[in-house]
């Protein structure tokens, strides 16, 4: 009866997750720039998605510099530089603000 109760709660909060998420997608649509919801998306952008992007950008070059060996060789090292490395500092510094494509 536990392991019921566990799956039961399990499936009901992510059911609840889920459909705040999809709400959210819909109401997005119908909101415009001067809506107090489009500034807190903003906002988020700010506080979450441009700092992961940085993140990402570390990462990424740690990630660069270990493929170096096998990029080199294959003649690929332009296109790993600019997926690993170019991109997600592109994302981070060199979108617009607030950026309406997201």
């Amino acid at each position: 009866m536990k392991g019921f109760k566990k799956i039961l709660l399990l499936l009901l909060t992510l059911s609840l997750v889920i459909g705040s998420l999809y709400s959210t997608g819909w109401a997005g649509d119908r909101f415009g720039k001067d809506d107090p919801v489009a500034h807190g998306w903003s906002a988020l952008d700010i506080i979450f998605a441009r700092p992961l992007g940085v993140a990402a950008g570390i990462v990424g070059t740690a990630i660069f510099v270990v493929s170096l060996p096998f990029t080199i060789p294959a003649g690929g090292v332009g296109d790993a530089a600019d997926m690993f490395i170019v991109k997600p500092f592109q994302f981070s510094f060199t979108r617009e603000f607030p950026d309406e494509d997201i």
